[in-house]
């Protein structure tokens, strides 16, 4: 046995590396084993490097709209090498960035594939050396990869998945993307707006199906306005590869077959997660659908086996990793200010144009859960700053308990909501009821006073609709 440690990480994503930092801050002897680049899929392949491309988009469609500010502008033709460069130097910046934070916090990084050997040993296989440690507490952190469905494996080429769609080597004339979640959506506005013909294609009766209805609604008059087709209850049934091509066959939502040809297919319809190859058939760990079983503090079946973020189910989302992760490393030190986290309030934002962000329970959700509710709504159109900003398109939604007041969730589009959320977060965090946010005064001009009108709305009582 060549090293002991009180916690072995595996995965160093959001949730692993976060996590290898607390149980570290806690004066734990903590290793980390890393197959790949530090950070994980979010900061190399997923959260980040797709925001900086959004960004981009960001930047022409400023550009395009230049003369609605006052200002003279040429057409803005992309350079898709240095936007992709551009969005690879982000994510190598947070790499490193995430290689400083384990130097300083006394991290050990094991370069290599970790699998689970059962009691509570890890092997750890680098290339062509392999070593085998030992943790009294092991986290797998190994996180998810993009779902495939049949007739629509990715070649890397014309059928493509998230990780091959960030770095394209050029842009598709047509272009479908099958499965409209946040993903799905996200590159639906990068590629619309550097000039692709995009067409989204999803089997449930609305995009961003996650989402309260009125948000659904919403997105789709913003992305057909934008030039895109929107396909719902659409059955993708399967494609054949052309010279020129995709030739992709889909049932309508009336039933009918159709066939139509594009240069490309980004398949975004879900990820599962990364349970293969790992050792878990040494242990006790058990698995449902691709997702590792935990109770509230992340434990497994097997003692001292912990499962964190995508591994473990949703949502499947990068803050959600990081909170459990802190959540079962403090349980694991036994501290008494432990507590699990609330997934009722892990925020969810989408950061396609428009923006999307929610929180809680959905009008649909609330109603069937038996509460008495009412609801705010508030519209951009009527918000001095985001006329100002040019960004008077999207509603703010609030949803409250009838009777005691209490706010059951928050869903936005429009500029700049994924920040906005976290306000209401914060209130649903501190069970802060409807009165707590009349009361609460908003600077102006601000995109944040439309949570006060929202929420004045609730009770006929906004000002400014």
């Amino acid at each position: 046995m060549s090293s002991e440690f009180d916690v072995v990480v595996i995965g160093s994503g959001p949730g692993g590396y976060v996590g290898a930092i607390r149980a570290a801050q806690l004066g734990l002897k903590t290793a980390i084993v890393e197959a790949e680049e530090l950070g994980g899929v979010c900061l190399n392949w997923g959260c980040i490097p797709t925001k900086a491309l959004l960004k981009t988009a960001d930047v022409r469609r400023t550009i395009k709209d230049a003369e609605h500010f006052g200002w003279s502008a040429g057409n803005a033709e992309p350079k898709l090498d240095d936007i992709v460069k551009y969005s690879r130097d982000v994510s190598g910046k947070l790499s490193g960035g995430v290689k400083f934070l384990m130097k300083k916090n006394g991290i050990k990084v094991l370069k290599g594939w970790g699998k689970l050997l059962g009691n509570g040993k890890v092997e750890v296989s680098g290339g062509k050396t392999t070593e085998t440690v030992a943790a009294k507490h092991i986290i797998l952190a190994t996180g998810a990869r993009s779902r495939t469905i049949p007739s629509l494996e990715p070649d890397g080429k014309l059928i493509v998945t998230s990780k091959e769609a960030m770095v394209p080597e050029s842009l598709p004339n047509k272009l479908l993307i099958v499965g409209s979640g946040a993903i799905g959506v996200e590159f639906a506005s990068f590629y619309n707006e550097l000039g692709s013909d995009v067409t989204i294609m999803e089997l449930l009766d609305r995009i961003v199906p996650t989402e309260d209805e009125e948000i659904s609604t919403a997105a789709t008059k913003a992305f057909k306005k934008q030039g895109m087709t929107i396909l719902t209850g659409t059955h993708y049934q399967s494609c054949i590869k052309l010279p020129e091509g995709v030739e992709v066959t889909y049932q309508n939502a009336d039933g009918t077959a159709q066939q139509a040809v594009f240069d490309r297919v980004i398949s975004a319809v879900g990820i599962v997660g990364n349970v293969e190859g790992i050792g878990l058939e040494n242990t006790k760990v058990e698995v449902d659908r691709g997702q590792i079983k935990t109770d509230e503090w992340m434990a497994t079946a097997e003692p001292g086996v912990y499962a964190i973020g995508d591994v473990a189910g949703g949502p499947w989302l990068a803050h959600k990793a990081s909170h459990e992760a802190v959540a079962c490393v403090e349980k694991i030190a036994d501290l008494e200010s432990a507590h699990p986290i609330d997934k009722n309030l892990v925020p969810g934002c989408t950061y396609a144009h428009p923006q999307i962000a929610s929180v809680g329970l959905t009008e649909a959700q609330a109603q069937d859960a038996g509460h008495n509710i009412k609801v705010g709504r508030f519209p951009f159109a009527g918000n001095g700053k985001a006329i100002a900003l040019g960004e008077a398109e999207g509603l703010i939604k609030l949803i409250f308990e009838t009777d005691t007041g209490a706010i059951l969730g928050a869903h936005m589009i429009g500029a700049e909501v994924t920040e906005l959320i976290t306000a209401i977060g914060v209130a649903m965090t501190l069970e802060a009821t409807e009165e707590y946010l009349m009361r609460t005064i908003f600077p102006h001009p601000t995109l944040s006073e439309m949570l006060h009108e929202a929420s004045l709305d609730a009770d006929d009582r906004a000002i400014h609709i």
